[in-house]
């Protein structure tokens, strides 16, 4: 069962990610939401699309679930645009970064893109 929506802020977004809580991540996303993910296995011209709260959840709980530390370091916020930078470095010290450029409406997330990048 997914948790009832709550608007996102930069400092909630912050903590939930850190704090390795999918949960709480998936309440900031609107019911029909879309995350886009470029990476080198998802180039621009074919992103991978995750559409709606429910696979978005399914998706933060994988990401969640990894033994890794997750960093948000920069969360920049303009009316109903919000983007922030992501670190996560597994244990055996291969490091992932991210950018997340977010579109608002009432508080909560309609559409993603995340753009990262990892060691090899």
């Amino acid at each position: 069962m997914l948790a009832k929506t709550n608007p996102v802020t930069g400092a909630a977004i912050k903590r939930a990610i850190e704090a390795r809580d999918g949960r709480t991540l998936a309440s900031f996303y609107a019911d029909n939401a879309v995350t886009r993910i470029v990476d080198r296995n998802n180039p621009p011209s074919t992103p991978r699309e995750i559409k709606g709260r429910g696979a978005i959840s399914t998706f933060w709980d994988d990401i969640c679930s990894r033994t890794m530390t997750h960093r948000v370091d920069v969360t920049l916020s303009d009316g109903e645009q919000m983007a922030f930078t992501q670190a996560c470095t597994y244990p055996d010290g291969a490091k992932v970064f991210c950018i997340a450029l977010l579109k608002l409406e009432n508080g909560l997330i309609v559409d993603q893109t995340v753009v990262q990048a990892w060691d090899e």
